[in-house]
């Protein structure tokens, strides 16, 4: 009798877990927490599961909780494909908050493509991520609008001369010097040089000395954090004391520690400012604050607005079908996030104003907002 009691109790215990399961709704996420991207991936982590607490304190989507299974693809190349996989097979999630690095949406893009899973990036600027499919989405603008934006940036400041230095290794880097490149030489500026590294380098003299002797007016750097603060440092010791500029690569959390005061005076364009007094971005400021002890970055304000806009779609879709979720994100108009007010277009590319800003006294400083 005790054998049958207990073979009993564990059925209906796996029943009671298996009931439980299927009233959550899961979504995965992959992200970079670890490794060289792990500013990113942490940001946007901490937003998402923000978000997902006021999500399920408001009563969830559709009446039950949301679940998001996290899991790290350590800022590798080739780990993302593998996650993205294990995601769908065997986590059967019913979409996908893909990662912030567009060549890591790149491999992870073409498998939610495949089997009609919807993948949101919140940070995925190169225009190639969207381009996979139809399932494929976007809550950040694009390289071609930022490097757009800081050509016209550049020209404005009355600098025609410019020199370029880009990773070869990114996707990200190479879209966004395209488009800088572009708008800069039709609008009479001249690229006096371009030189290349990789991700991971730590030695810069041989291209910034290349670089200083082309006299540029100033240098793009569309490049990440990491190398970017020693890229400064070092041309500064150098006597390349020109202005930097860069795209929102530059906003990471050791940039300032390691760059110190080398990139003061300089320029990136980003998708968030702390300086940004709507109460809507202050709001979401001390919330995040409150449980990290940080200011959030723009990873972090576009990691809350993804998961927001995902958690919105699933209810106007009235269902987690993927083509009917699928529709539903397509059609998300004038979604007021802390990023600004998020439409999708045809292509299923955000619709934003971007946010320059510069480096001083420590910090990120509000320079303008450039409307699309």
């Amino acid at each position: 009798m005790k054998r049958i009691s207990f073979l009993v109790v564990t059925a209906l215990f796996a029943l009671g877990v298996a009931a439980i399961a299927q009233d959550e709704i899961k979504v995965g996420l992959y992200a970079s927490l670890t490794g060289g991207q792990a500013s990113y991936g942490i940001s946007q982590n901490n937003a998402i599961q923000l978000g997902l607490e006021e999500i399920n304190q408001a009563g969830g989507v559709l009446g039950k909780p949301l679940k998001i299974i996290v899991e790290d693809d350590r800022s590798t190349p080739g780990e993302s494909a593998t996650i993205v996989r294990k995601l769908i097979a065997n986590d059967k999630v019913c979409a996908i908050l893909g990662e912030f690095a567009s060549s890591r949406s790149l491999e992870g893009g073409p498998i939610c493509q495949e089997n009609k899973i919807p993948m949101i990036s919140p940070g995925s600027t190169n225009p190639k991520v969207t381009e996979i499919g139809d399932y494929i989405f976007r809550t950040c603008f694009m390289d071609s609008f930022q490097g757009t934006v800081m050509g016209r940036f550049a020209l404005a400041k009355g600098y025609k001369k410019a020199a370029i230095l880009t990773d070869e290794k990114q996707a990200y880097s190479k879209g966004l010097a395209h488009y800088f490149r572009e708008y800069f030489t039709k609008n009479g500026g001249e690229i006096v040089k371009e030189q290349s590294y990789s991700s991971g380098d730590k030695d810069f003299r041989a291209q910034l000395t290349s670089l200083k002797a082309a006299k540029p007016d100033m240098v793009f750097v569309p490049g990440y954090y990491n190398e970017v603060a020693l890229i400064s440092r070092q041309a500064r010791q150098f006597g390349l004391k020109v202005p930097f500029m860069g795209g929102d690569g530059w906003e990471g959390d050791s940039l300032l520690k390691v760059a110190g005061n080398s990139l003061d005076g300089c320029y990136f364009s980003s998708h968030f400012s702390a300086d940004n007094q709507s109460p809507v971005v202050q709001g979401f400021i001390a919330k995040y604050k409150a449980k990290f002890g940080i200011v959030p970055d723009c990873q972090a304000a576009l990691g809350y607005d993804t998961v927001k806009i995902l958690a919105d779609a699933i209810n106007r879709a009235g269902s987690t079908n993927p083509a009917a979720l699928r529709d539903a994100i397509a059609a998300t108009k004038d979604f007021q996030g802390v990023t600004g007010k998020i439409s999708l277009d045809a292509n299923r590319n955000a619709s934003k104003p971007a946010v320059v800003q510069t480096v001083g006294e420590g910090r990120y400083k509000f320079v303008e907002n450039v409307e699309p």
